[in-house]
């Protein structure tokens, strides 16, 4: 009897034991089968996206011209959706600058579920890690910032999906998502959601290739910031001067002034002008070649301090350090003469360059990056040479006496000694052209570091007061710096008779064709018969000072459109290092 319950009790604990087992393999069999269709699933997403990115990334290999027109078309079915490609407003929590310096500090692998922002940029990359997860390269205002865009923290897959086919390397997008880090460390945002705000229609170069080709990056200037940041630096720095030059001033009580860009007779200078034409007033204007008569004449007013930043234009030619128009500071002051401006000048610039580069010394590459380094030191005082004195202890020669300059014997002199040292001047060959020339062969090319060229011949210069101690001389110098003018200043000539007699001079040498000499302003004349008090003028070449700060060997690449001759031929967009 108790054998038999026994028999039976073990005989329904095995089935008991064997139930559980075939339950528990059933399960398991029934996990393997959901975990195997997952995969299959998943693998087919895989293969979808990976198609979607293959065909993305085809379309990088097509010809620029048909890239541009699969985009447009592309774009264009996008335009009266409600996935409007060009939106009119986007709302920004932070610059791309901003979110860096705020959530910088955060360690590898947080994300801040509870902060919700939105940034903009430019995507220069685009990346698939699998058919969830895509890295996008957002770059703007120097700096980069990465987009983790996951599908888990997406606001739904099927947008994830949507957008993230749309997007392409170079658009404009917003982004709106969470701050972290990445496990490796590189701070990212963690999108919810990412606009398109402007797409590129044209295919962009990669920044691994860059853009190099000159003439693309000139006249394509647009093109040329978006990949080069080190020529956004550039042009930072040229603010930089400006800003530097404004505040300088201003402190020193100077007011800043506009005055006419055309004008009925071109003065200030000795250059040739630029020629346009007004039709309601039915005659030729000329574009200023400095402002400088202007100036004097507000001074005559009772501004006594006054200065300008600005454009003259000068028709002259075009090589690395001249540009039609350039961009120059110049300011007057009552009752200073050249020595004062001589330390205002040292000054201002090695202040600024302190400001601007931490130091006083520059390095520069005269010609170009793997030209021979030459350091430029910007401290204070400049050294100061007597321009004709030093030119004659160069050349070894004794020149004619400085009050008879303006003879014709003084001209023969210097037209053989030119001949004879070789130095080239074509005609018209005056005095003042000729010493021009050999100042610029011997003198000039000794200017390495910042040097005054002081005390110029009058006939030089027919705006500047004569010398109190040297006849025939003036009270003007030019600074150098590598070999180059940056600034010219002289005390002003205030007498009005003697100013009419040097513009005569000048009208006469353009009568016998010096096209770059002065005309006779009748209406400045009158101004100095007003009275102009003993004053100082001093005028700034801004390019070739930003060149020597950016060390930039080319005018072209501190304008930001500079002149360029016409191209004829029909543009398309730029494949990776190469031009259109």
């Amino acid at each position: 009897m108790n054998g038999g319950r026994l028999s039976t009790f073990c005989l329904l604990s095995f089935f008991n034991v064997e139930q559980k087992r075939r339950m528990k393999a059933e399960k398991k069999a029934a996990e393997k089968e959901a975990k195997l269709k997952d995969q299959v699933e998943q693998k087919k997403e895989s293969n979808d996206q990976g198609a979607e990115n293959a065909s993305a990334l085809d379309e990088e290999t097509l010809d620029p011209n048909q890239y541009f027109k699969i985009r447009t078309q592309a774009i264009q079915d996008l335009k009266g959706t409600a996935e409007d490609p060009y939106p009119h407003k986007y709302h920004v929590d932070l610059s791309l600058t901003e979110f860096i310096e705020k959530y910088n500090h955060l360690q590898p692998g947080d994300q801040l579920s509870d902060v919700v922002l939105n940034v903009t940029g430019r995507v220069h990359a685009k990346r698939a890690s699998g058919a969830k997860l895509i890295f996008y390269d957002l770059r703007g205002e120097g700096v980069k910032l990465q987009v983790m865009a996951n599908s888990r923290s997406y606001k739904s897959e099927e947008d994830f999906t949507a957008i993230n086919n749309k997007l392409r390397r170079g658009d404009i997008i917003g982004v709106r998502g969470n701050p972290g880090k990445t496990k490796k460390g590189e701070l990212s945002i963690v999108p919810s959601e990412m606009f398109l705000l402007s797409p590129c229609l044209h295919m962009l170069p990669h920044l691994h290739f860059g853009l190099k080709d000159k003439e693309t990056r000139y006249r394509q200037r647009y093109l040329d910031l978006i990949l080069n940041d080190y020529v956004r630096q550039k042009f930072i720095t040229r603010s930089k001067i400006i800003t530097y030059l404004r505040n300088f001033l201003d402190q020193m009580g100077f007011l800043e002034i506009e005055t006419p860009m055309m004008n009925i007779i071109p003065g200030g200078a000795v250059a040739r002008p630029f020629v346009t034409y007004h039709n309601e007033l039915d005659m030729n204007l000329y574009m200023r070649i400095a402002p400088e008569l202007y100036h004097k004449m507000l001074v005559v007013g009772g501004l006594d301090r006054v200065y300008e930043v600005g454009r003259q234009f000068r028709n002259e030619g075009i090589d690395l350090t001249h540009n039609p128009e350039f961009t120059t500071c110049e300011f007057y002051m009552a009752y200073a003469d050249y020595h004062d401006l001589m330390e205002i000048t040292e000054k201002l610039l090695s202040g600024m360059v302190k400001h601007i580069t931490g130091g006083y010394k520059v390095t520069y590459h005269p010609d170009g990056p793997e030209g021979q380094a030459y350091e430029i030191d910007f401290t204070p005082p400049f050294k100061r040479v007597s321009m004709t004195h030093d030119l004659e202890k160069i050349m070894g020669v004794k020149f004619p006496p400085s009050d008879s300059y303006d003879s014709a014997e003084t001209r023969k002199f210097f037209d053989e000694l030119c001949a004879q040292k070789g130095v080239e001047c074509p005609p018209p060959r005056t005095t003042a052209r000729l010493l021009d020339k050999l100042v610029g062969d011997y003198l000039e090319v000794t200017c390495i570091n910042p040097t005054f060229i002081c005390d110029h011949p009058q006939i030089m210069s027919p705006l500047a007061k004569w010398h109190r101690s040297q006849k025939g001389l003036t009270e003007r110098f030019e600074l150098f710096v590598m070999k180059k003018e940056i600034c010219n200043a002289y005390t002003e000539l205030n007498d009005p008779i003697r100013q009419r007699e040097l513009f005569e001079q000048q009208a006469k040498a353009k009568a016998e064709g010096d096209d770059e000499a002065m005309f006779i302003d009748e209406t400045f004349c009158t101004a100095l018969e007003y009275g102009l008090p003993p004053t100082a003028g001093w005028g700034m070449g801004i390019d070739r000072l930003t060149m020597f700060l950016t060390d930039s060997n080319n005018i072209k690449e501190v304008l930001l459109f500079p002149a360029m001759k016409p191209d004829d031929k029909k543009t398309a967009a730029p494949t990776d290092g190469t031009s259109v």
